[in-house]
């Protein structure tokens, strides 16, 4: 290693020629100094402006083209185009430069005109077996050259695979964004750094319990829901919220998030300082026309973020008609299909609530409605439904908030009156007398007609013995209207 020289211009020539021959780049050595001629030439005759030159003479970039001698290039060079010889590859030049080159060039003259002769650009030149060869061109003036351009070094790198890469990334990139975009969930990019920082404060400030901290300071959490940044949002969610824009979402979203969703965003708090990013719940958000909609959240980091969680991922899917049909379904469950009543299951379950508590004095009141079997069997079914839903209607109106009142049987109904006594019993039974007899006055047909019973419990009076009384007294009611 010591016999080499230092200074690798006193390499002799033939190594010199090696070393150029043996790069593992494509090198081309050349001769501009005919272009200087004609460059000159124009600052001469008085031309400034080239590129109005070149308007006018667009002839010019070919004759410029066609100054350029091609002094030698390597063995990587007709490796990269396919050539044979450096004699094959000459003579095949107009096959490697071509379609776009003199636009390009045109640019490149441009910059010599300013004195700019060093460049670095990228282009697409052609293998003698026309495949297209994606190359970056760097050129320079040898030294000793500068005057006239006559010895420049101009390096090819073939950039193919990095442009392919590139393609790909992009390819991936935009379908990533079309996955973002049209997806048909909605979906927020947000960034929770803020929150992150918050969150290790209350470490840093010795919170033993942050959950704890995080339950009984509103104020904290107001600045965590302050703290967060929405990047993006896609399609799917501004048909959601009825937002004609992003921004117009954005700068609505204390609408969109309103109601008890910092009820719900302390809980998340509480997952996220215990280490839980990954989250999901469901919940109900407004659209910017106020109409509420229930949504099922789910967020997760972004890979890359699960240090700083400056980039996380939520979505939020529409669960509205599930939640409709859920409640309807329990409605179903609970209330008598024909009446709108609670039915007998949920007044079985009122009963056995009442029953656990037997300190509270309760009241309970059965009802039946009269002459409804000779109804069904002279005018039908259909005139018999009419009156029991009659009788339901008269049943809410005449009942108080707190009382529950149910159909019990065919034509049987009963109110609960939790806490309340025989007078508060009374009071119902004529209240609902009285608003029967209006009742006639509005409906043609049959008359609606009741027999009711009421009794309450106590100390000595569990609520069996006075629902049996109270039915008992119903039936005393009847047998007294029939007679």
């Amino acid at each position: 290693m010591s016999d080499l020289p230092t200074d690798i211009s006193t390499l002799p020539a033939r190594e010199l020629a090696a070393l150029f021959d043996a790069a593992p780049v494509s090198l081309w050595l050349e001769d501009f100094s005919g272009i200087h001629h004609l460059l000159d030439g124009l600052r001469a005759g008085g031309i400034q402006d080239l590129a109005a030159h070149i308007a006018a003479h667009p002839s010019f970039v070919d004759t410029c083209l066609s100054r350029i001698r091609v002094l030698a290039v390597n063995a990587c060079t007709l490796k990269l185009f396919g050539a044979a010889s450096q004699a094959h590859l000459l003579d095949n030049l107009h096959r490697v430069f071509r379609d776009d080159m003199a636009q390009h060039f045109t640019a490149d003259l441009l910059g010599m005109w300013e004195g700019r002769f060093e460049i670095e650009t990228e282009g697409v030149n052609y293998a003698l077996d026309g495949r297209p060869v994606e190359i970056l061109m760097r050129r320079s003036v040898l030294p000793g050259h500068e005057h006239d351009w006559s010895r420049a070094l101009i390096s090819l790198h073939d950039i193919g695979a990095r442009k392919d890469a590139e393609r790909q990334r992009e390819v991936m990139r935009d379908y990533s964004q079309g996955l973002f975009e049209h997806s048909p969930v909605s979906l927020w990019v947000e960034d929770f750094s803020g929150i992150r920082t918050l969150l290790d404060g209350l470490t840093e400030q010795g919170v033993a319990n942050p959950a704890a901290y995080i339950r009984t300071h509103p104020d904290f959490v107001q600045r965590c829901l302050h703290a967060i940044k929405v990047l993006d949002v896609n399609g799917r969610t501004l048909q959601m919220f009825r937002a004609s824009s992003k921004a117009e979402l954005l700068t609505n979203l204390g609408t969109v998030f309103g109601g008890d969703m910092r009820v719900h965003f302390t809980e998340e708090l509480v997952e996220m300082a215990q280490g839980r990013v990954a989250y999901e719940c469901e919940g109900i958000n407004t659209t910017l026309t106020g109409e509420p909609v229930d949504v099922h959240l789910q967020r997760s980091v972004m890979p890359g973020s699960e240090a700083t969680w400056d980039r996380v991922l939520i979505s939020l899917t529409d669960i509205t008609a599930r939640k409709r049909a859920e409640a309807y379904m329990r409605y179903l469950g609970t209330h008598d299909a024909m009446t709108g009543l609670l039915n007998r299951a949920s007044y079985e379950e009122a009963r056995v609530r009442i029953e656990k508590d037997a300190s509270v004095t309760s009241a309970v009141a059965m009802i039946d409605v009269n002459g409804l079997k000779p109804v069904n069997d002279d005018l039908g079914h259909a005139a018999g439904d009419t009156l029991i839903r009659r009788a339901a209607e008269v049943l809410k109106e005449v009942s108080q908030s707190g009382d529950i009142v149910a159909r019990v049987g065919g034509d049987e109904f009963a109110v609960l009156m939790p806490g309340q006594d025989l007078d508060y019993a009374a009071r119902l039974a004529d209240r609902l007398q009285r608003l029967i007899e209006v009742n006639n006055q509005f409906y043609q047909g049959p008359e609606l007609s009741v027999a009711i019973g009421y009794a309450q419990t106590g100390p000595d009076v569990p609520f069996a013995a006075a629902e049996r009384a109270a039915d008992m007294a119903m039936y005393a009611n009847k047998g007294a209207r029939r007679r």
